[in-house]
């Protein structure tokens, strides 16, 4: 590691390793233990460094919301291309964006981001939504269902990824029902819409 901290990097390596080390953290830790300091200490650059690259702690996760939208926006826009062009089953979109807001933190990034009065960080997850909606709405039938279908997947993968554990537990169902019920109900308009 000694090696690596000497050795310069380019402004982008040093951002995109700083994205890097915070998205582990995020992984490992949850929200709160993206902090500059722990960021820096994992890819052995100052805390200085990354002031430079990213202006505070709330733009290190602004930015670590951005790649994770772009990276989540990507696979889920590939997901649909493949489901439109095969037997038309969203269960891979589902999946998709379900773990995009669980395993992959972005759930708890962004509630952990609103919770510190962090809101305008959410504007490149929101951003990277309203594009894909706009490029897979393009040659849509029903642009307002797809639309409204985003919605509404975003809105239970983010619970699930919150409560959904504790929520199923309460109610006494299985814990990847949530999941079911989302497949269930976009298979349920993709029959009625096409």
């Amino acid at each position: 590691m000694a090696s690596s901290a000497r050795r310069r990097l380019s402004p982008e390596e040093s951002r995109d390793a700083a994205i890097e080390a915070a998205r582990a953290l995020l992984l490992e830790s949850g929200p709160q233990a993206v902090t500059l300091k722990a960021v820096a200490a994992r890819i052995g650059r100052t805390h200085a460094n990354l002031l430079h690259h990213f202006g505070s702690a709330a733009g290190l996760q602004k930015a670590l919301a951005a790649n994770i939208a772009e990276t989540v926006t990507a696979e889920i826009g590939a997901a649909v291309l493949r489901t439109r062009s095969a037997d038309n089953d969203p269960c891979e979109v589902v999946h998709l964006t379900f773990d995009a807001f669980g395993k992959g933190g972005a759930g708890a990034l962004a509630s952990w981001m609103i919770l510190n009065g962090n809101e305008d960080a959410l504007d490149p997850i929101l951003e990277a939504i309203h594009r894909l909606v706009d490029e897979i709405s393009a040659d849509a039938t029903d642009a307002q269902m797809l639309r409204e279908e985003t919605l509404q997947l975003t809105l239970m993968a983010l619970g699930d990824a919150l409560l959904g554990g504790p929520m199923a537990r309460a109610v006494d169902l299985p814990r990847d029902r949530a999941r079911e019920i989302a497949i269930t109900q976009l298979r349920h308009s993709i029959a009625r819409g096409g």
